[in-house]
């Protein structure tokens, strides 16, 4: 595979991609020390990986890593507005083949899909389900020499799940997403830092005073509240999960129906994974100046068809900011399309956060790929002695030292006997 195979908007973009990609390395000592371990063992050896993720400096250090594996790799993007095309023409240029270009037509974008799987992968990273969806549906012909793979998101998980209760799941997908190493930090302090970050350079203005609306309280949507609440706004939490609402209540945050806290909002975040969270009835009582953002997987969590039915006039006021202007004179501001405001008008989650996230794909994938044989077409948790080792990894790159159980304390751990 080389750059001739890729399909890439400008290859002359590529040394300007090349030291995005040499800062994150910089910043990523858990991928580099598998990577020094796996450059001289080439466990994949001789096969092929699909990938499909947001495609940016820290995923491209993923993909170099399967890469010096000893696998042949091909990569997409799992957002159109995600990829960044210094970093494909980098990626490209090092011998991984590429199919991807930021804002691709639809037609384009699922071309780009089909083309990576069309390199018949023996094992496959997913983001959202896309390839998965593909492989069982339109083209299941190339399936044929699939052994499995890990699934990043919540939204892809869903998706695997439902598969796998219809008993039409044709192989073993590892839940990277579940994993203690992943949740609680990529999915709060990656998802809360990345989300604000995205925001804050888009529309250059304060949050302090502000009212935040977190719409879902799960850990992206935790990390999200957290971080407004640092930066001074006051927040409201919207759920339909009781447990999750009563915690977001315990925390501290004012818990409501998302069409009362409609009317107060200065932002409004979702996190939920689900559709239509914010939609028509929402858009009539917000207020003006009310501005939108997405922090789940995919662009439909705001229902942009029923925004753009409302509005009389609309304009781009800002790149990455949509004004919508409503019959009342309101006007209303959505970033990035509805799609992922972290990396449609960002650069995703900070380096250390990927870092830990990527060795669990590297691991999980590695793991599928010795013992396929014996897992079943089924959805799979991180072997806990991946999560762990992945956890110790970064606690060593940051001398941060932890206790070990003695012998007896073990030893009374395990026994139920007092004494």
């Amino acid at each position: 595979m080389s750059a001739e195979n890729s399909i890439v908007r400008d290859m002359n973009l590529a040394p300007q991609g090349r030291l995005k990609m040499d800062w994150a390395w910089d910043h990523m000592p858990v991928l580099s020390r598998l990577r020094e371990r796996l450059s001289a063992e080439k466990p994949l050896a001789g096969k092929k990986v699909a990938i499909s993720l947001h495609l940016e400096a820290k995923t491209a250090c993923l993909a170099e890593l399967i890469r010096d594996a000893g696998a042949e790799v091909a990569i997409t993007g799992s957002n159109p507005l995600s990829t960044q095309d210094d970093i494909a023409a980098a990626l490209a240029a090092s011998g991984v083949t590429v199919f991807a270009k930021y804002n691709p037509s639809p037609e384009e974008y699922k071309d780009h899909l089909i083309k990576t799987l069309e390199t018949k992968p023996d094992l496959i990273i997913d983001d959202g389900g896309d390839l998965v969806s593909i492989l069982h549906s339109e083209r299941p012909d190339l399936m044929e020499n699939v052994l499995g793979g890990c699934e990043e998101t919540t939204t892809g998980i869903l998706r695997l799940r439902s598969l796998e209760k219809e008993g039409t799941l044709k192989f073993p997908m590892v839940a990277v997403n579940d994993a203690h190493s992943k949740y609680l930090f990529d999915n709060r302090y990656g998802t809360g830092q990345s989300v604000w970050d995205g925001i804050n350079r888009t529309t250059n203005l304060v949050v302090a005073g502000k009212t935040v609306v977190v719409v879902g309280y799960g850990w992206c949507g935790r990390g999200v509240a957290m971080r407004a609440k640092g930066l001074g706004a006051k927040v409201i939490v919207t759920e339909v999960d009781a447990i999750k609402a009563t915690e977001a209540y315990m925390d501290g945050f004012e818990v409501m129906p998302i069409k009362e806290a409609a009317r107060y909002g200065d932002f409004f975040i979702t996190t939920t994974g689900n559709k239509g969270v914010i939609a028509g009835e929402h858009f009539e009582v917000m207020k003006n100046g009310a501005i939108m953002a997405n922090a789940g997987h995919f662009n439909v969590e705001i229902d942009v068809e029923q925004l753009e039915k409302a509005a009389v006039k609309q304009r781009v006021v800002r790149k990455d900011i949509a004004e919508y202007e409503m019959a009342d004179g309101r006007k209303l501001y959505l970033l990035a399309e509805g799609r992922l405001v972290n990396l449609a008008a960002g650069d995703g989650h900070p380096a250390e956060i990927m870092d830990m996230t990527f060795a669990l794909q590297a691991l999980s994938l590695l793991f599928v790929h010795e013992h396929h044989g014996e897992l079943g077409p089924k959805v799979l948790d991180v072997p806990y002695q991946i999560d762990e080792q992945v956890a110790r990894y970064f606690l060593e790159a940051n001398g941060v030292a932890i206790d070990r159980l003695t012998e007896e304390q073990e030893k009374y751990l395990a026994s139920w006997q007092l004494d």
